[in-house]
């Protein structure tokens, strides 16, 4: 078995942050058609700084385990660091990029935390 495929395995079993947010600040949610992710991201906090992040989703081991590592990175960050989050950040601490056909269920989390992001309140 890869290390790609033991820390998604790892984050699906164990994820960090799953579960609604009580008296989110923003919140967004995302879906792939394609193979039936949804996702829903909710932010506590506002631009100058995160307090806290959350994800629910209906999704693969790839998205669930990528939403994971997304909702811990954030918190603490300004809306403005968080947004430079990027995919090669994400590829990294999965371990490995995902295979071409996956890629989207890797990025669905991230592209879902950009728009909550954008839509937290000012400081």
């Amino acid at each position: 078995m890869t290390a790609f495929r033991r820390v998604v395995i790892e984050l699906f079993r164990h994820p960090k942050n799953r579960g609604a947010l009580q008296d989110a600040s923003a919140s967004a949610e995302g879906a792939n058609p394609l193979c039936g992710d949804r996702i829903r991201v909710e932010l506590r906090g506002d631009r100058a700084h995160v307090a806290e992040a959350r994800f629910t989703a209906d999704a693969c081991a790839l998205c669930i385990a990528s939403a994971s590592l997304l909702t811990e990175r954030v918190r603490g960050m300004s809306a403005d660091e968080a947004l430079g989050i990027d995919a090669p950040w994400l590829f990294a601490s999965l371990e490995g990029e995902p295979p071409p056909g996956r890629r989207k269920c890797a990025i669905l989390p991230l592209d879902t935390l950009r728009r909550a992001l954008s839509a937290l309140p000012s400081a």
